[in-house]
């Protein structure tokens, strides 16, 4: 049997500005500015399970999915009702979709206001 040591607090995304980043995910998410450092170098995002945490990166380099050479470094699939309004929903807010969609009347695949690969899908494990 094995014993929780601890639960999952954060999930944590490099980005060259929190600030900049910050209301694309609060908008996607509904989530709420739950911290942030004194020079805003991280911003906590709260709301929706484990708190999404912004950090700045003075060298960041976008991802380029689904070939490299810089891979993708974090990936959320977020669960929607309608795949279709969600979507038109999240290019509003900044997103961009995926010129690679593996499977698009599943899931779709976009893109974050710095390059980030992200899902979603109407599809449930229940």
């Amino acid at each position: 049997m094995l014993t929780r040591v601890g639960y999952l607090a954060s999930i944590s995304i490099d980005c060259p500005d929190p600030d900049d980043l910050a209301p694309f995910y609060r908008g996607l998410l509904g989530l709420e500015e739950a911290f942030a450092t004194p020079d805003r170098g991280v911003v906590g995002l709260a709301g929706a399970g484990p708190m999404l945490i912004l950090m700045r990166v003075d060298t960041y380099v976008p991802p380029s999915w689904p070939q490299g050479p810089q891979h993708k470094q974090i990936h959320l699939d977020i669960a929607v009702d309608d795949l279709e309004p969600a979507v038109s929903s999240a290019i509003v807010l900044g997103a961009t979709e995926a010129s690679h969609q593996p499977a698009p009347d599943q899931w779709r695949v976009l893109l974050d206001p710095v390059g980030h690969p992200f899902c979603m899908s109407t599809v449930r494990p229940y």
